[in-house]
């Protein structure tokens, strides 16, 4: 078991600027999440918008933040549709001197359950480091079912499974991660995202969480992670209700991404543009909704 998959994994932008990636803008926030103190830092992962970078880019992003990140782990994602290129980013990520990496199935075909869990035992193979699996079928359209984390959760190494977001009602959280835990072996960690159901997640027994926003606001993050942990339900609940509004533009904009490169911008972590084409940033009142948001936290 891999003892420091546990409480809040921070999982950065990757700011771009005319094309390229701005290592500078990088630089700074994994300085900022190292000062936090966050438990551990996911680079490439939907938030750090692999798929639109070049091998030699992701690779400058993992050796860059393994540099920066000090004692902190690293994980870093390796997906691709193309298993050649999910092996030739595994072997970058490993040689830069990550702890670990993610790997969600993306595919451009619909794949079969069979293909999926081959991609995995293939890449397994090759790994001299901890595989977590990512499960996000919100980007990837792959979902992956109890029965398919089974089988590939039988991979030594696989040491976490990132699922996607719980119920927002707790019962019903608690009762899809019994699901999960009894669908994998005991030493698999079992993480949370979905930014907005993140306390829930972790009050019903996830190990830690997986979140976009800790990336660029890791300080309150911090606050509903160590509550939540510490069993100080009401407390988690409260601090999660803080950030309501972010929540919400999450909802409005199908996903973090665009409003954690909004709240990064106003932050002075990232300049503009942010985000690679054709994404766009957000309307202007959304901009303003984000601003609020973020005043309202220093109130």
């Amino acid at each position: 078991m891999t003892t420091w998959l546990h409480g809040l994994s921070a999982f950065p932008l990757t700011p771009l600027r005319d094309g390229d990636l701005d290592e500078p803008a990088l630089e700074g926030i994994i300085d900022l999440l190292v000062d936090a103190s966050v438990d551990s830092i996911g680079v490439l992962g939907s938030t750090g918008v692999y798929t639109y970078l070049t091998r030699e880019q992701r690779r400058r992003v993992v050796e860059i933040t393994v540099r920066r990140s000090g004692d902190l782990p690293v994980l870093a994602g390796i997906g691709h549709c193309a298993t050649d290129e999910v092996l030739a980013h595994a072997e970058d990520a490993q040689r830069a001197g990550a702890d670990a990496v993610l790997l969600a199935p993306v595919t451009y075909h619909r794949l079969t359950d069979d293909e999926v869990v081959g991609l995995f035992e293939d890449v397994a193979r090759e790994l001299s480091v901890p595989l977590v699996v990512y499960d996000n079928p919100g980007t990837t359209h792959v979902d992956l079912s109890l029965e398919t984390y089974a089988r590939i959760a039988e991979l030594p190494q696989v040491d976490a499974v990132k699922i996607p977001p719980v119920p927002s009602e707790p019962a019903a959280a608690r009762e899809r991660i019994a699901a999960v835990r009894a669908a994998v072996p005991e030493r698999v960690r079992i993480g949370v995202s979905g930014d907005a159901v993140g306390a829930t997640g972790l009050l019903a027994a996830c190990d830690l969480w997986f979140s976009a926003l800790a990336g660029t606001l890791p300080a309150p993050l911090l606050e509903i992670t160590r509550a939540a942990l510490a069993g100080r339900e009401q407390e988690a609940l409260a601090l999660s209700a803080r950030l309501q509004d972010l929540w919400d533009l999450f909802a409005e904009c199908g996903g973090s991404l665009r409003v954690v490169a909004e709240v990064a911008r106003q932050l002075g972590l990232a300049r503009e543009p942010v985000l690679p084409q054709p994404l766009r940033p957000l309307a202007l009142a959304q901009q303003d909704r984000v601003a609020r948001a973020l005043a309202a936290l220093e109130a």
